[in-house]
């Protein structure tokens, strides 16, 4: 699983194109607002019909988010339900993203699993500290609590069938934020937003200057600050976008790079030469979680189950024998790709 950051006064390249969006002819009612949430930046744009700024309200969402699904919180009911906490009880947030994972989990044949948490903490990816040593022995004994089989939400309760069966939503939730940014504010009457948090985008409508909104995909660079390199300028059209990639975040263990990204099978992190997957589905909740299938599955199995799910459109780069980037696309992935 992928578990899945700039000051006030630095934005990163990864959303200059999307700040090119905004453009100097931008008109007063077009609002934008940035910050930090979940560990990352996040910049909005939309177009207020009366001029409202909702920025106070949005920080506040997004406080309510984190405090239902951050594992880095503890107490957040998330956290809660990891640690046995029988009082805690199940909210909207936690019933959509655990419903949605379930869906995604039997579609991609359970390659993507929320209760990969055990493994994800052992190798230091997730919300608990890297375990000093590593072995096979350890692996397989948290592999037992790993498959969605094995909890259950029964009316507004999670039922585990063991204690030690945990729940990591890193690798959706920051997609599902997006979602609930971009629903406060087709309620609030905007009809013309981007919502970037992290990277992560859904946009609707257009831009001040009246053209289709236009977002960076970056290109894999191990360590590189956000939006240092580009690999493509996509075009979103009320579509949602996601990226998830093993460049950024990794461990070194005998001399030995192991990626973030978690098989659940065997639960040893990935070794393929897919470098990144961005996704291009009706929400960025859905794009958030195939582009962690992708990252888990490598390019030859991301290719044959795109190719099953023409809902979804992709952009899969990946490295060569030689180390060169190559990128392959979907489609109908080529009408969206500016460049």
């Amino acid at each position: 699983m992928l578990s899945c950051k700039v000051k006030k006064v630095i934005i990163p390249a990864i959303v200059i194109a999307g700040c090119l969006l905004f453009s100097c002819r931008q008109r007063v009612n077009y609002i934008m607002n940035e910050g930090f949430t979940q560990g990352t930046f996040y910049i909005l744009a939309y177009e207020s019909p009366k001029g409202d700024d909702y920025h106070e309200e949005i920080k506040q969402l997004l406080r309510d988010f984190s405090a239902s699904l951050s594992t880095y919180l503890p107490a957040s009911l998330i956290s809660r339900i990891n640690q046995n906490d029988t009082a805690a009880v199940v909210d909207d947030y936690l019933r959509t993203v655990f419903n949605k994972s379930a869906e995604v989990n039997k579609a991609s044949g359970g390659v993507f699993d929320i209760t990969i948490a055990p493994v994800v903490n052992l190798w230091g990816f997730g919300f608990t500290g890297k375990e000093p040593e590593m072995n096979k022995e350890k692996i397989d004994s948290l592999l037992q609590y790993v498959g969605m089989d094995k909890i259950r939400i029964e009316g507004d309760k999670v039922v585990k069938d063991f204690p030690g069966v945990m729940l990591d939503v890193n690798a959706i939730a920051k997609g599902f934020s997006v979602d609930v940014v971009a629903n406060f504010l087709k309620t609030a009457g905007c009809r013309n937003f981007l919502v970037n948090i992290g990277g992560e985008c859904v946009a609707q409508g257009v831009n001040s200057s009246g053209h289709i909104w236009k977002v960076e995909v970056e290109k894999p660079v191990d360590n590189a600050a956000y939006g240092a390199s580009r690999q493509a300028i996509v075009r979103l059209n009320n579509q949602g976008l996601a990226t998830s990639g093993n460049y950024r975040r990794f461990t070194e263990i005998d001399g030995v790079k192991y990626a973030h990204t978690i098989d659940v099978k065997t639960g040893y992190p990935v070794m393929h030469n897919l470098l990144s997957a961005t996704i291009v589905a009706d929400d960025c909740m859905t794009a958030d979680a195939w582009a962690t299938v992708c990252m888990a599955l490598g390019l030859e199995k991301s290719i044959q189950i795109l190719g099953q799910h023409p809902e979804l459109e992709a952009l899969l780069i990946y490295s060569d024998e030689k180390g060169n980037y190559k990128v392959h696309k979907t489609r109908g992935m080529d009408a969206i790709i500016l460049q």
